[in-house]
This record gives structure tokens, sequence and C-alpha cells, in this order.
């Protein structure tokens, strides 16, 4: 299968221009926060500021897992920010954020992966913030269910968890990452507290067939999922995993009908979608 480089003409991003994405911008720069929004480039950037809905990534901005898709850096994370969870809580103050998504880097160095501070920074937020909703976007933490009790403990919204792509590229794409591991823990994010949305999002674009993605989408509800994301990979960088083919939006189209007809609650499908892609929408 031959690598494609040219984007086609639906793949189109506006220039982030409103008042709100500004203000966004000027409060994290100047509390050194880190977003996935800039972080991992997404091209939605200025229409979730503009609606002034986030995604932060907390515990630092080196990760520790290497997958081939991501642009977040790889490598040996500093040291925790203690002080992190409250700079958070307080910017969202500030900014009069209405929802907000929640997500790190793997911090596989750490002995509890960092899930002090995941519900630390919750607390706080709930504390300066008690009208807010929130998303967790969450890594695998190796499965450990004593960790993931804790994310689920505290009661978020939604506890999101991507699986990415389709088994057979898992591997290739994701590194150290498990297929069934991800799916397994999103089941039992649902079998603990069935209350909790629960949501993942996958890739395409990587070379998947589109039988491997409705089985993908179907392992996917079958392990009680709630909402789906699909969008289409866009490579960070020329070391990243290469763009093998780009869907049409008709065929993005196609994607979320059978995806509906299969019992999702909601399903974001299109060019330009990410995980967090019109986040606020799915607490309601």
């Amino acid at each position: 299968m031959n690598v494609i480089q040219k984007k086609p003409k639906w793949i189109k991003v506006k220039l982030p221009m409103s008042k709100n994405y500004h203000e966004l911008q000027k409060l994290v720069s100047l509390h050194k926060l880190n977003t996935i929004c800039q972080s991992g480039n997404c091209p939605n950037i200025g229409e979730c500021w503009d609606k002034r809905v986030a995604t932060f990534m907390i515990l630092g901005n080196i990760c520790t897992r290497s997958c081939r898709f991501c642009g977040v850096k790889t490598g040996r994370p500093d040291q925790i920010d203690w002080k992190e969870p409250d700079k958070v809580a307080k910017s969202i103050k500030i900014l009069k954020i209405k929802h907000v998504v929640l997500t790190s880097v793997n911090r596989d160095d750490l002995q509890d992966m960092g899930s002090s501070i995941w519900i630390q920074t919750i607390q706080k937020i709930r504390y300066l913030n008690p009208n807010i909703t929130i998303e967790t976007l969450i890594p695998d933490f190796k499965g450990e269910k004593k960790i993931i009790d804790k994310i689920i403990d505290i009661k978020p919204e939604v506890i999101s968890h991507n699986v990415e792509t389709v088994a057979r590229l898992t591997k290739k794409v994701r590194v150290q990452a498990k297929y069934h591991r991800s799916l397994e823990v999103l089941k039992y994010i649902k079998e603990k507290n069935q209350n909790i949305r629960t949501k993942t999002g996958i890739m395409l674009g990587l070379g998947e067939t589109k039988e491997e993605i409705i089985e993908t989408m179907k392992d996917i509800k079958e392990s009680k999922v709630d909402i789906l994301t699909m969008g289409q990979y866009l490579q960070p960088s020329i070391k990243h995993y290469p763009v093998y083919f780009f869907v049409s939006p008709d065929q993005f189209k196609e994607l979320k009908n059978i995806g509906l007809k299969m019992g999702f609650k909601y399903v974001e499908s299109g060019p330009l979608v990410r995980s967090s892609y019109h986040a606020e929408k799915h607490v309601k």
C-alpha cells in the first residue's frame, strides 16, 4: 500500500481568531500549562477554545511511551509539579470554562502512574468550579485496576480512553500499548459504575481496511462504550507513522451511521474529528 503525502481539499482548518481563543492562549502561556490542543497540534483548537472548552494535559509534556502517531515528546519526564492541580483549577475559573477535558502523558516511571495528580486536579477543579463538567481522557495505567478505581471513584461525568487503531496495527502504531488491554479498561469502567459515560476514539488512514474498522467498532461496543469518535490521522512530522490514505467525508458519514445502528449513544465521525471534539455535548 502506497503512502500518501498530499492532503485533500476537505482537510482545511480556519485560523483561530476569536477573543476567547486569545484569552485562553495567554493564560496557558502565563501559567506554563500544557494542553493537548497545542501539544497534539489539534486542528479544532480555535473552535473549541472559542466555546470555552479546553483539554488540559497534566503531569508534564514528556511521555514515557513512544507511540508513532503522537506529536507529544517522548523521553524522561520532568519532576512532578505539585502546584499543577491548583494552577489548572484557577485557570479554569478565570476563563469561566464550562466543560473541561483532562488528559495526561503516560507516566510509567511513577509507582502510581500519576494517579495522585489526577485525583488532586479533579478535586481542585470541582472545588473552585462547582458547576463544571469533567471528562477524563486517561492512559491505560497498564490495566492496573486499583489505579483505574481511583478515577472511577471520583466520578467524572465521562471517562475516556482511546483504542486509537485496529488490532492488527496496534503494535506498530502504539508500540507499548495493547489493543485488548484498552478494551478491558473501558469495559471495567462501565462494569464498576454504569452511570459514568465511557468513550473512546480511533484514527483512520493508518492502513486499516473497512472490515477492520467495523470489527473494531463491534469490539468497542461489546466493551459497553457509550461514545465513539473517529477522525482522520494526520502525520505530526516525517518521523512519525505515515498516512496511507485519506478517508472522505462521505465515508466518515457512512461509518457514523453504522455506529449509531450498533447502538452507540453518540458518534463523532469526520476528517477533523479528534477525541475532545464536541466533548461538551457528550455529557448530555
